[in-house]
């Protein structure tokens, strides 16, 4: 059962989409085989919007033991019951693949680089900002997957003396990063894979990705990243690798900021 978990856990880390997939389907077989039992050995017939409540606390439930972070858990829990509160709406057929594509177009990298959307909080942007006075008014600084570019749009607002460049490769996420950006003189977004990134005139590096690339990131910035430039990683860590320095943001998600100093 122990290794059954870990198995679990670790595909969840990888490609959680996938996992919150295969626990929506696992609830929905049991709660449907409890459900039908219950039809043919009782009298008890249930409605389907507390069967549905049940089923989003179930799943909720699973993706917090298996590892998932809250954005999933969210997820899983609203998923059931808002399709059957929809599903006794007026409403056309076309809007429930309107949202999947909207889901799926901010979340791209969850299947590709198992990065899915997370969104730097309002206390972690004014933590990254105290940090940055550090390197002065000049500074080159990079979002490893910027989203819809808030927190770097804040804080080039904040530095209009240093270079930002967001990256990111969600389409939808990509788009509004870009519409938004173009009154920002010292900020540029681009259309691209993080890994392809060149960060050899990078003095900061941010990221708020998963555990799973992380490894992998150290790598990249420690053969790419000149002597004395930060990487600031978002509540996940570098196993094996302990910060020099750790803010703790005390937020409901109990974020940190993690920096590492190359060289």
């Amino acid at each position: 059962m122990v290794d059954f978990h870990c198995t679990l856990h670790r595909l969840g880390n990888r490609y959680p989409a996938l996992l919150a997939l295969l626990i929506q389907l696992f609830v929905t077989l049991c709660l449907g085989v409890t459900i039908v039992a219950a039809v043919h050995l009782s009298s008890w017939r249930p409605s389907p919007l507390p069967a549905g409540l049940l089923h989003g606390l179930l799943a909720a439930g699973l993706a917090r033991w298996l590892g998932l972070s809250r954005w999933w858990w969210w997820l899983n829990l609203l998923f059931v019951p808002g399709l059957l509160l929809a599903s006794g709406a007026p409403l056309p057929s076309w809007l429930f693949l309107l949202g999947f594509l909207l889901v799926l177009l901010l979340n791209w990298n969850s299947f590709g680089e198992r990065v899915p959307l997370y969104l730097t909080g309002a206390g972690s942007r004014r933590e990254l900002a105290r940090l940055l006075e550090e390197r002065g008014e000049r500074f080159a600084f990079v979002d490893l997957g910027c989203g819809p570019a808030g927190t770097l749009l804040w804080l080039a607002r904040r530095f209009p003396h240093a270079q930002f460049t967001g990256v990111e490769t969600a389409p939808l996420s990509y788009a509004i990063a870009r519409l938004r950006s173009v009154a920002q003189r010292n900020c540029r977004i681009r259309y691209q894979n993080l890994w392809r990134s060149d960060l050899a005139a990078i003095d900061v590096a941010y990221c708020f990705l998963s555990p799973a690339p992380m490894p992998a990131l150290w790598d990249k910035a420690r053969a790419e990243l000149p002597p004395g430039a930060w990487l600031i990683s978002n509540t996940f860590e570098i196993p094996g690798v302990p910060p020099q320095r750790l803010v703790a943001l005390k937020d409901w998600r109990d974020s940190r900021l993690l920096l590492w100093e190359i060289g």
